[in-house]
């Protein structure tokens, strides 16, 4: 989904958002986009390239923005829906109930502060905890009817995961059939995660090692990886294990058998205890009850202590309220249930040596320094290469070549260098001194007033022309399929393409003779070549990589002109009147429209084929929504909030981020939450229902 140009930029977008101590309003756009893409890299990808602690800080920064600013919340936004899932190896399925996140905590302060919040919902005084480990693995969910096992899925968007049931049947300790109905249950859906433990783990590497093949990284992904495997014999000789720990949805006999009849489940721990009597691998021997909080955070700190000691890899505990019922009174918002919450450990760290730092170039000119370390293992992972982000991070850390560093995987998961040790320096540690000139075309680097970057400014910089290539191919953005990064970088060896507008220029008879292309491979790339020239204007506007214009961005701005190049005669101001467009993304639209090599750029692609046109804006109109602003909010009875969002766009209808004083039409569902109460304060705004606005699309 993501290209490694993408990657990285959107890496430095998360280290900037998280180096800052409060993030202005015009850039919440960005942080939504961020968290996307860090969306996908865990919940997909199974690879995160940021901890957990840090996820949930850029989440909760967006949290902040949005209940004090509701009429920026879209959506699409991280905080409205579970992240989304985009695998496609396996056939979808849906989840008989979602599978939440979980809130987290770092502290005994966030703990009891959870604590006071379930005991002011429940009216009770004290509560009894189920704490258990907080498995660091891959998340599954197993439905079991009539006492079989009849499927296994990952966890995919939360709503609807990954068909893996072949696979899953493959651990040994995950029964492939069960005596629910003893308990008078006819169909149950279990959540559990699947684990590789740390002997089988390094066992796995050391047979890895010996077939010259490079390690797996740590026991999570592997674990991720394996489930994903075509080959179910492979899946069954890596010796993954499954750890049960909820039951998620439960359909009984007759309503006399509920809760178990003379069993009684009347409590998580009690649901626990059947799972393990049934023959799960369930934390019923991890797992403790405990009256208060103050117990819970003893036990949790007890468990952190003896972390290595465990067979498996853990990242926290997970802290629920016992009571089944007390569960239910409490509810759930659209991330997360409010009867549990995560405690998450403190990050491993390691010490190591810095060597060198060498310079990367991004597609946007942004030269980034990255720190050359005395390989180091920590938490798993072999560390030789840390992100320094840019000047100001090695000034304000004083790292110098030759310090003694304090390395952390923040989460266990992403390296960065939390100090230098100054009291062991030598006298022979070197300055950094950060490049005056782009180390790949050599042209002075400049740093723009209130930012922390450095740039290159050449346009025809290579590394900066590659990656805009490179980017402009992206799934996203042209996706021109066949011609991936590794082909975009053989063809730019080769001197078939030098700049975006040579793709279309490409010499397919050339390229037909070089070996390992075929003519069907050639004239498949031909015609996926032919079929970006229609792409929306949209992904035309993103593909050209304008600076801080993303996804959504691009949409407002396709969705605002009839041709392109109408936007060289906007102004800042014009720019800014344009939904989520604030003074800085304005100013590089502005900027970008009025360089002469840029205008040159669109209409030599123009001259080539490319359609500059807004078709989707021309076909819309006439509609008889035409001219009215519309915004949803809550679950609607009968349609997914995509499929009303694109009712409204056919028939003329714009769709609005917010409530303002702009939008006309709220139709709000269930579990309509601040967006209903703002905009019963505005007299301009009309709220209907989703019947409502469907007699509205039959007018």
């Amino acid at each position: 989904m993501y290209t490694p140009t993408q990657t990285r930029s959107f890496q430095e977008q998360s280290r900037q958002l998280l180096l800052e101590k409060t993030v202005p309003l015009r850039q919440i756009t960005d942080l939504r986009e961020v968290l996307r893409f860090h969306e996908y890299r865990y919940y997909i990808l199974n690879d995160p390239l940021i901890s957990d602690a840090e996820y949930d800080q850029l989440y909760k920064t967006l949290e902040v923005l949005e209940r004090n600013h509701p009429e920026q919340i879209t959506p699409d936004s991280p905080t409205q829906r579970v992240a989304p899932g985009l695998g496609t190896d396996f056939k979808k399925v849906q989840h008989l109930v979602p599978m939440l996140s979980l809130e987290n905590s770092y502290n005994a302060e966030d703990l009891a502060d959870w604590d006071r919040k379930a005991r002011e919902l429940t009216g009770k005084e004290g509560l009894d905890y189920c704490v258990e480990p907080k498995f660091d693995g891959a998340s599954i969910s197993l439905v079991y009817e009539n006492d079989l096992l009849v499927r296994g899925a990952t966890r995919g968007d939360g709503t609807e995961g990954e068909d893996i049931t072949t696979n899953i049947r493959q651990i040994r300790s995950i029964p492939l059939s069960a005596a629910f109905s003893g308990y008078g249950i006819r169909q149950i859906e279990i959540r559990g995660e699947v684990l590789l433990s740390k002997a089988h783990f390094r066992a796995f590497n050391e047979k890895l090692a010996e077939e010259n093949l490079p390690p797996l990284a740590n026991p999570r992904n592997a674990a991720s990886g394996t489930l994903r495997l075509k080959d179910p014999k492979e899946v069954a000789r890596r010796n993954l294990e499954a750890f049960l720990y909820h039951v998620g949805y439960i359909q009984w006999e007759s309503p006399a058998q509920k809760n178990g009849g003379d069993a009684g489940i009347h409590t998580h721990s009690d649901a626990l205890q059947m799972l393990w009597d049934l023959g799960f691998r369930s934390p019923e021997k991890e797992k403790k009850v405990i009256r208060g909080i103050g117990g819970v955070i003893d036990f949790c700190n007890a468990y952190e202590a003896g972390r290595d000691d465990l067979p498996y890899e853990i990242d926290g505990m997970v802290i629920k309220v016992n009571d089944l019922e007390l569960q239910e009174e409490m509810g759930m918002t659209s991330h997360h249930p409010r009867w549990a919450i995560a405690y998450k450990f403190k990050a491993r760290q390691a010490t190591s040596h810095l060597r060198a730092v060498d310079y990367q170039v991004g597609r946007t000119g942004a030269v980034t320094p990255v720190a050359k370390i005395d390989p180091v293992p920590i938490g798993g992972v072999t560390v030789a290469s840390i992100s320094l982000h840019n000047q100001d991070f090695i000034a304000e850390k004083d790292l110098r070549i030759g310090d003694t560093i304090l390395v952390e995987r923040a989460g266990d998961v992403i390296p960065y260098i939390v100090k230098s040790f100054t009291e062991l320096r030598t006298g022979h540690e070197q300055k950094i001194q950060f490049p005056a000139n782009c180390p790949v075309c050599h042209d002075p680097l400049v740093k723009t007033e209130g930012e922390a970057v450095w740039r290159c400014n050449n346009i025809n910089c290579e590394a900066q022309v590659l990656e805009r290539i490179i980017h402009y191919n992206s799934k996203d953005a042209m996706d021109i399929r066949g011609l991936g990064e590794a082909h975009v970088r053989k063809f730019y060896e080769l001197g078939f393409l030098t700049n975006i507008p040579s793709l279309y220029r490409l010499p397919f008879d050339k390229i037909r003779i070089l070996e390992g292309y075929g003519s069907k491979s050639v004239d498949n790339l031909r015609s996926a070549i032919e079929h970006s020239k229609t792409q929306p204007l949209h992904r035309l506007i993103y593909a050209l990589g304008i600076r801080f214009v993303g996804e959504a961005t691009a949409k407002t701005l396709a969705a605002s002109v009839n041709h392109l190049l109408e936007l060289e005669q906007r102004s800042v101001d014009e720019l800014q009147q344009l939904e989520d467009v604030g003074p800085k993304v304005a100013e590089s639209i502005f900027r970008f429209f009025r360089n002469p090599d840029n205008i040159a750029l669109l209409r030599e692609l123009e001259a080539l084929g490319v359609q500059m046109k807004n078709e989707h804006k021309e076909r819309r109109s006439g509609g008889n929504l035409e001219g009215l602003t519309f915004l949803f909010t809550g679950t609607l009875p009968t349609l997914k909030r995509s499929q009303a969002e694109e009712q409204v766009e056919a028939n003329g209808g714009t769709i609005l981020s917010g409530v303002s004083a702009k939008l006309n039409y709220l139709v709000a569902g269930e579990d309509a939450g601040s967006k209903l109460e703002k905009a019963k304060k505005l007299t301009t705004v009309k709220i209907i229902s989703e019947e409502e606005f469907l007699a509205m699309l039959k007018k």
